[in-house]
């Protein structure tokens, strides 16, 4: 009879030491879910909270209008940066994200040839487009050129980076922006 005593106390105690791990386990998560999710929270923040671009069009501020998707390692990368940026300059500048992945913005992924994400237009205060970045950018790279931009500084440059998603043509798939690969 004591061994049947022994494996039963065996057994609680194997299972309290699992409820224990499992229990360190979620205060972890969250405890530092900020940490771990915050750039997939910020690209979801980004789009519920992005201005319509046919108002950001019209208002005559200029406009930063980011191409992103979250599955996007790279757009996970810099969502910290332009979260900083965005709440630097959003008192003077539009700031509108369109996810690829919603169909609802297919008309602006054609008419501004995303090919690549992240891809960041800005336009001046008349809807002009002035600059393109695509890729991987610096925070000091994306604030000199809204600088420049709201100093109405006229570049009409393209900025390329190598790390960013390539669209590569495919004879038996057609490509778009949401089929990176």
């Amino acid at each position: 009879m004591q061994s049947g005593n022994k494996e039963s106390l065996l057994n609680l105690s194997q299972k309290s030491i699992l409820v224990f791990f499992f229990t360190l386990i979620i205060l972890f998560v969250l405890v530092f879910k900020n940490l771990l999710f915050q750039p997939t929270f910020l690209l979801k923040k980004f789009g519920e909270t992005s201005i319509d671009p046919e108002i950001a069009f019209t208002n005559n501020k200029p406009t930063f209008l980011e191409f992103y998707a979250e599955w996007c390692e790279v757009c996970k990368e810099m969502a910290p940066k332009v979260a900083r940026i965005k709440e630097e300059y959003e008192s003077d500048i539009n700031f509108v994200f369109l996810n690829v992945d919603n169909s609802k913005w297919e008309k602006y992924i054609r008419k501004l040839n995303v090919n690549g994400i992240p891809q960041v237009n800005l336009f001046n205060k008349n809807s002009n487009l002035e600059v393109t970045l695509i890729g991987k950018q610096e925070e000091k790279t994306i604030k000199e050129s809204l600088d420049n931009l709201y100093n109405n500084f006229q570049s009409n440059s393209k900025i390329l980076d190598s790390e960013f998603s390539v669209i590569k043509e495919n004879k038996n798939y057609p490509s778009s922006p949401r089929s990176h690969g």
